[in-house]
């Protein structure tokens, strides 16, 4: 196994991304929010399935439960005019 140590590689390729010239980062705060969101997804689905498989139709019944209030306020927020 090859560690990013035994390379011999330049100190700055092995650092995070510089900044632009205006001090701010390559990405906009909105594509952190949307990576946010994209991380998040993967990772409630891991926990669901692992609940499943510890606790059975217990987890899905209660999740399902749980989130009714939350699909009922999405509905009426889309339908707002």
């Amino acid at each position: 196994m090859t560690l990013a140590a035994d390379l011999d590689l330049p100190r700055a390729a092995l650092s995070a991304p510089a900044l632009s010239a205006h001090g701010a980062s390559k990405h906009s705060e909105t594509d952190a929010a949307a990576e946010t969101v994209l991380w998040a997804v993967p990772i409630v689905l891991l926990a669901l399935v692992l609940a499943v498989q510890t606790w059975g139709l217990v987890a899905l019944t209660l999740t399902a439960v749980t989130l009714v209030p939350v699909i009922f306020v999405l509905l009426i927020w889309i339908t707002l005019p």
